[in-house]
């Protein structure tokens, strides 16, 4: 199993800046309440081992629950899934909307987020042997992903699937025919359900097919440091928070091998940074503020060694389906 370093940097205002995501924030906040008003569901098992999930606190008077063996967090109350399918849409619409601060960043966002991540993907197929692969996306349409990778020509097909139809069965789920690859971009982050989104996915999978995850982690520096405080932490785009072990034993529980598990992030730092700049009552440890204070080539320094031992908060995992 390898594991990834990044060499690329590139500044936290690029792809999303912290004063730019709050009116987003209040707006994905607010709609999660709206859906939560409806019937809904307390989770009472960690998504992960099906351990009884234990209280840790809210965001924004939402409730999260902490998975005992894995330290993973979990959005505590749930609309049912049509609801939540439908919140889902309208965030994804929103987001692409000039009110929020995605839209102004698009062309950067499309340069550091999307095509290092397509570079990744048609890096592995090839050390993995997979010449033109069928590949399946699950997301919320629409996707800014999916242009490039149609237009990159390194699929015979790219076939965008609902994530929450797919995590459902129901109609929207897409064909039934195996695939040889999937892609879930932070999908395992928002749906309601993520186990069952990963048991759909993998029953699409041909044997030997991989699917590619990306995820915000829990177990990483930024989220470490600051907790439920951290902005980027809210519903329903981080409705599950996994941590780097909790990520890999969902995925392995699901029938699948890991052949990457990795955490090539690069905003950890800049991220703390800037929540200490907005907050300075934060209460941050000494060293932390002696890092935060730290020239770039120390702070640089810092986040490559938390690429290298697994401590970013952005994980990238590679698995394999072997029957």
């Amino acid at each position: 199993m390898r594991t990834i370093e990044s060499r690329t940097t590139f500044p936290l205002a690029s792809v999303k800046p912290l004063e730019g995501l709050l009116r987003y924030r209040t707006h994905c906040v607010d709609r999660t309440r709206a859906a939560l008003r409806g019937p809904s569901r307390r989770r009472a098992d960690s998504p992960v081992g099906r351990l009884p999930l234990e209280p840790v606190g809210d965001v924004e008077g939402l409730v999260y629950l902490r998975c005992p063996e894995t330290g993973s967090l979990f959005l505590a109350d749930l609309p049912e899934p049509r609801s939540w399918a439908d919140l889902l849409a309208e965030v994804s619409r929103h987001r692409r909307s000039p009110e929020a601060f995605h839209a102004g960043l698009a062309q950067s966002r499309s340069d550091h987020v999307y095509a290092p991540k397509l570079a990744w993907i048609e890096e592995t197929l090839r050390l993995q042997g997979l010449k033109q692969p069928t590949l399946l996306e699950a997301v919320t349409p629409p996707s800014d992903f999916t242009a490039l990778l149609r237009e990159s020509g390194s699929f015979a097909e790219v076939v965008t699937v609902d994530e929450m139809a797919l995590r459902m069965g129901g109609p929207g789920a897409g064909a039934a025919g195996p695939v040889q690859a999937a892609v879930l971009l932070e999908s395992l982050d928002r749906v309601d359900d993520p186990a069952a989104l990963l048991r759909a996915v993998t029953d699409r999978l041909a044997t030997g097919g991989l699917v590619f995850v990306t995820a915000l982690v829990a177990s990483g520096f930024d989220l470490a440091v600051l907790g439920l405080r951290n902005l980027y932490l809210y519903p329903p785009d981080r409705t599950n928070a996994f941590t780097l072990v909790g990520l890999s034993t969902l995925m392995e529980r699901s029938g699948l091998t890991l052949q990457e598990v990795s955490t090539p992030g690069v905003l950890d730092v800049e991220i703390v940074k800037a929540h200490a700049q907005r907050d300075p009552s934060l209460p941050l440890s000494a060293f932390e503020r002696q890092l935060l204070s730290a020239d770039r080539d120390t702070q640089q320094a810092f986040q490559a060694f938390l690429q290298q031992q697994g401590l970013s908060s952005f994980a990238r995992v590679v698995a394999r389906k072997q029957s």
